[in-house]
């Protein structure tokens, strides 16, 4: 029992290990010319223990393709700047896509909806390095951005993620309205059942079952 439970324990260690990790270090030689599916993760994380099984199965399925990547981040290890570069702030966070500018997964979590995704997902993308499989809109707009200088890239770049962040900002402002507007409501409500009740409603449905009960009573 002891070498079977230990036979297990190493088994399960092997898969862990087997999930590309990045880093900071590696992430552009990793990722060069491939469509990633990448899971953004806390080792304490409960859900992120409960889909490490499938993640493994799927990283492991994967392993070797020409282009599609599976693979984690450890956002509490050297994988920080990645999670914080990429916006991460729940666990586990799952992005896909070309690996310089991600988009967010919002499918299920268990093996079949992710290997699904995977097949459906993992492949050649329009980028630079793959301007064959660009339509000519794309890659007009392609040659328009390469014609521009790094400075002018960052600065375009910078005004779109102010967009970015201001969406966020009035989601957030807009959410908390809601929160403070039903607070307001519940209160209100509250006041008005408790209005009801002191106005004599319970003293009445007292009164009339034992009206209802005297008048069985006499018959």
């Amino acid at each position: 029992m002891k070498l079977s439970a230990t036979i297990l324990a190493l088994a399960a260690a092997t898969a862990s290990a087997a999930v590309p990790s990045l880093t900071p270090d590696n992430y552009d030689a990793m990722t060069d010319g491939k469509t990633v599916f990448i899971k953004f993760f806390a080792p304490w994380c409960g859900h992120c223990k409960k889909m490490a099984p499938d993640w493994e199965k799927l990283s492991g399925e994967w392993d070797g393709h020409e282009i599609g990547l599976i693979a984690e981040v450890d956002c509490t290890a050297d994988g920080k700047p990645l999670c914080d570069a990429n916006g991460v702030r729940g666990f586990p966070t799952l992005k896909y896509g070309d690996p310089t500018s991600l988009d967010d997964y919002q499918g299920g979590r268990d093996y079949d909806a992710l290997a699904k995704f995977a097949t459906d997902n993992l492949k050649p993308i329009c980028s630079p390095s793959n301007l064959d499989i660009c339509d000519d809109d794309k890659k007009k707009q392609i040659e328009e951005l390469m014609a521009k200088s790094i400075e002018d890239l960052d600065a375009a770049i910078e005004e779109e993620e102010k967009k970015l962040t201001a969406a966020e900002d009035d989601f957030k402002a807009e959410v908390e309205k809601l929160q403070k507007k039903y607070q307001e409501l519940m209160e209100e409500k509250d006041a008005k059942l408790a209005a009801v009740k002191d106005s004599g409603l319970g003293l009445m449905k007292s009164v009339k079952a034992a009206k209802a009960k005297a008048g069985s009573d006499e018959l």
